[in-house]
């Protein structure tokens, strides 16, 4: 019986209906406007949402959420900050998904807000001493019509994991159209939406954000030794040779 064939693969190899997803959705246009990363991402939520997963969307450009990189900058002269209340979404959340489009050959903006935002939030701890974003998986959707969707996955996969997410195998999906001003993803004719590859790579990072966040909450998180801040900052090195320890 051939791989293909294999009862294992008939079924989940697990429940995921326990996790919960956040997905930002980093268009830099407002509600209603229709948003062709709003089109890919619902490729990957249905995926998540058939196992009974928890997903929220939000679209951040919605949200009046300062620019800094403190968690609450009402405290650093901005007149409102919507951010604390969408990190607890983000603290809440086993999964979690930066989706946007490509201008100029980068990350949108919002995007890059996002980011900020987040890295914000990370020198917070959590109860075991480590960063308080260990024990999260992270991944990223990017759409344009201009070329870019490695570049700009390289850059989110790269921030989060900086940040403490535990990232997966083939954790980005993206689709470009050709080369040049051209349809968007939803645009009629864009063969956006029934482009194989596209779809493979989005089953393939949805699948693997739902099993390794499965696997990260049935081990409890990632082992505190040898990353806790609290034990660094006490002095104790775990195997790096720091003599004024005791």
């Amino acid at each position: 019986m051939s791989a293909a064939q294999s009862p294992s693969t008939d079924l989940p190899p697990a429940r995921y209906d326990d996790l919960r997803a956040l997905v930002f959705n980093c268009t830099l246009k407002r509600s209603p406007e229709r948003s062709n990363t709003q089109g890919l991402i619902d490729r990957s939520v249905g995926i998540m949402a058939a196992q009974g997963v928890h997903v929220d969307v939000v679209r951040a450009v919605d949200h009046d959420i300062a620019t800094g990189v403190w968690p609450d900058m009402t405290e650093h002269g901005w007149q409102t900050d919507a951010w604390p209340g969408l990190y607890e979404q983000v603290m809440a959340a086993d999964i979690l998904v930066l989706a946007g489009p490509i201008w100029l050959g980068d990350n949108s903006s919002v995007t890059k807000q996002v980011i900020e935002r987040l890295y914000a939030c990370s020198s917070l701890l959590n109860e075991s001493g480590q960063y308080a974003y260990y024990g999260r998986v992270g991944g990223c959707l990017i759409t344009s019509n201009e070329d870019g969707v490695k570049h700009c996955a390289m850059n989110v996969l790269y921030s989060l994991q900086h940040l403490g997410y535990t990232i997966p195998p083939q954790a980005d999906a993206g689709w470009i159209g050709e080369a040049g001003p051209g349809p968007s993803y939803l645009d009629p004719g864009s063969g956006g939406p029934d482009n194989d590859f596209t779809n493979r790579n989005t089953t393939f990072m949805t699948w693997n954000l739902l099993h390794v966040a499965r696997t990260l909450k049935d081990a409890g998180g990632i082992p505190a030794y040898g990353n806790q801040r609290t034990a660094w900052d006490a002095g104790c090195r775990h195997d790096y040779e720091n003599p004024e320890h005791r």
